[in-house]
């Protein structure tokens, strides 16, 4: 049993890469978002953050985290 990797799996976001071993498939996406959180600006600082949902990419424009719109989807 291998581990394989598909870079570029899916169109919409700025990266993405399809992991499989075994039975198990994990989708990962990457999207670019300009700016930084209102309490880095000015500092020249980056910032990274990273979240969990099912289909954060699956658009041509990144869906906002739910918990931002104060209620979450079932």
């Amino acid at each position: 049993m291998g581990v394989w990797f598909t870079r570029n799996w899916s169109n919409h976001p700025e990266g993405s890469v399809l992991v499989e071993f075994g039975e198990t498939r994990v989708l990962c996406t990457a999207s670019f978002t300009a700016g930084v959180p209102r309490w880095l600006k000015g500092t020249g600082q980056g910032w990274v953050t990273s979240e969990y949902s099912m289909l954060p990419r699956a658009t041509h424009t990144r869906s906002d985290r739910e918990s931002v719109k104060g209620k979450l989807g079932g």
